[in-house]
């Protein structure tokens, strides 16, 4: 399994050579500040591949950008309006010069409107650190309260409406902007941040689209540019939702083992396939990740291997990151699944036989906490557990190789 380390450019408080001290050997980046919708040029490209080779004191880092995350898809491309199908062009244009480049895996996703959701960035922990959570009672007194979204009152039921009204009731106006950002929150040095009106917009266009027709507009998607990206020897990986549950009213549509299976069959390609990420998947109580590895793994081209602690049984419900082999998710058999998965590609001969993952997110512990690194991005916390995670997997290749 490749080891890889989420980076988001020069700016990032995790340098280069952060990430060259903690073992990882490659990088998972993107080319955020170029707005969605335009064509990644072979320049910018190359930049960043030289910004990754090198240490901030000039020295060679050994590291080299292995997986693109994200190729932003557009949501004139998801709603299937305005400039979308120059947009699709771009993108194949982009997908070109990525794989000149000599990048292979390009990770996506194609959930509308906000990229990922938390109502709170640094939430404290009994031991002092912190980390991103979702909390459903501060979610609905953000839409029922702040946004004020139409139809929000027919989305919680009479218990989650009064709990969010006197949640709603004891915030602040300070604390009410401060939780209006989190959930709106963008990556460093992204081209784009929406502000309140920007959401509403977007929902007012996403008003009327069922979850049958937005699934329709990624298998149109698909069918444009994977068979671009198989003729150019690249691996394209959705990304699953996150939450993997419906939020404002938008339709949700790579949530389940169900969900991703419909689309992978619909675009049967190799070149198609799943980012199984296992901290989005893992939030619903009904995702058994281990299972998905196991029976969808052939289509498995990139793993975020983050746990998450869930707070209730209900598909939808409120959750916190946890440590990497501490939450709900069963780390160690999911770990196990992927290198069984690595070991079928061996003996097929297949060339993709180490799968990339990355310690998505992470606690902020020790030095973390002041540092202000991008949430959910510290230093420490992914060393931690890009650490706990090289122990499992260096305890389970023997007993795999020699099965």
């Amino acid at each position: 399994m490749e080891q890889t380390w989420r980076w988001f450019g020069p700016q990032d408080r995790v340098s280069i050579a952060d990430v060259a001290q903690a073992g990882a050997t490659g990088i998972v980046s993107a080319l955020h500040h170029l707005p969605t919708g335009a064509v990644w040029s072979p320049d910018e490209i190359a930049k960043r591949q030289r910004e990754i080779a090198t240490m901030p004191d000039g020295a060679p880092s050994s590291l080299t950008w292995s997986v693109v995350e994200s190729l932003p898809v557009s949501e004139d491309i998801k709603k299937q309006q305005g400039d979308w199908r120059a947009h699709l062009e771009a993108y194949k244009t982009s997908l070109a010069n990525l794989a000149a480049a000599g990048i292979e895996v390009i990770c996506y996703n194609f959930m509308p409107v906000l990229d990922w959701t938390r109502t709170d960035l640094a939430w404290r922990l009994p031991n002092g650190a912190t980390c991103m959570r979702f909390d459903l009672v501060d979610f609905a007194a953000f839409d029922l309260h702040i946004l004020k979204r139409a139809g929000a009152k027919e989305d919680f039921d009479a218990e989650l409406t009064e709990a969010a009204t006197r949640r709603h009731a004891e915030k602040s106006d300070a604390e009410c902007e401060q939780l209006a950002g989190n959930i709106v929150f963008g990556l460093p040095g992204a081209a784009e941040k929406f502000s309140l009106e920007d959401v509403r917009a977007h929902l007012a266009e996403y008003a009327s689209m069922s979850e049958d027709t937005l699934r329709q507009h990624l298998v149109d998607f698909l069918s444009e540019v994977a068979p671009v990206a198989e003729k150019l020897g690249l691996r394209l990986c959705c990304h699953p939702d996150d939450p993997p549950f419906p939020l404002l009213g938008l339709p949700r549509i790579m949530s389940t083992e169900a969900q991703y299976a419909q689309v992978l069959d619909a675009v049967n390609l190799p070149a198609s396939g799943i980012t199984l990420c296992a901290g989005s998947l893992g939030a619903r109580p009904d995702n058994d990740l281990p299972g998905m590895m196991e029976r969808l793994g052939d289509r498995v081209h990139f793993l975020h291997l983050r746990n998450v602690k869930r707070e209730s049984d209900q598909v939808r419900g409120s959750f916190y990151e946890a440590e990497h082999l501490g939450g709900d998710t069963d780390m160690v058999k999911l770990v196990e699944a992927a290198l069984k998965e690595e070991a079928r590609r061996r003996a097929a001969g297949r060339q993709d036989c180490s799968i990339p993952f990355r310690p998505d997110h992470g606690q902020d512990i020790l030095d973390d906490l002041g540092r202000r690194a991008q949430p959910g991005y510290p230093s420490i916390g992914r060393l931690k557990g890009l650490a706990e995670l090289r122990g499992v997997i260096a305890a389970l290749e023997p007993r795999i190789a020699s099965a």
